[in-house]
């Protein structure tokens, strides 16, 4: 690989680390860092179960506009509207 190649890749590897949520040293200041296994194993824990869907875009705004204004996070008002809905 030439010299421009190999700093290419270092270049992207470093953004890599850059973007990363909770990256040590690039502004983040003592952020415990949980890998997506432990996140998987306290989820599961808690006895929650990751559920995937797609919604149109105009519903997803909807969907964080009111999050944002109860001051929740769309996870949890979303698992209160369906709550309510089943419950109706």
């Amino acid at each position: 690989m030439k010299k421009t190649g190999m700093a290419k890749s270092t270049a992207k590897k470093l953004m890599g680390k850059m973007l990363a949520p909770g990256a040590p040293g690039f502004g983040h200041v003592d952020v415990a860092t949980v890998n997506r296994r432990e996140q998987r194993k306290l989820d599961q824990a808690l006895g929650l179960v990751p559920f995937a869907t797609k919604l149109h875009s105009e519903l997803v705004q909807q969907l964080e506009a009111g999050a944002k204004a109860r001051d929740l996070d769309i996870g949890d008002f979303i698992t209160e509207i369906l709550i309510k809905g089943l419950s109706a």
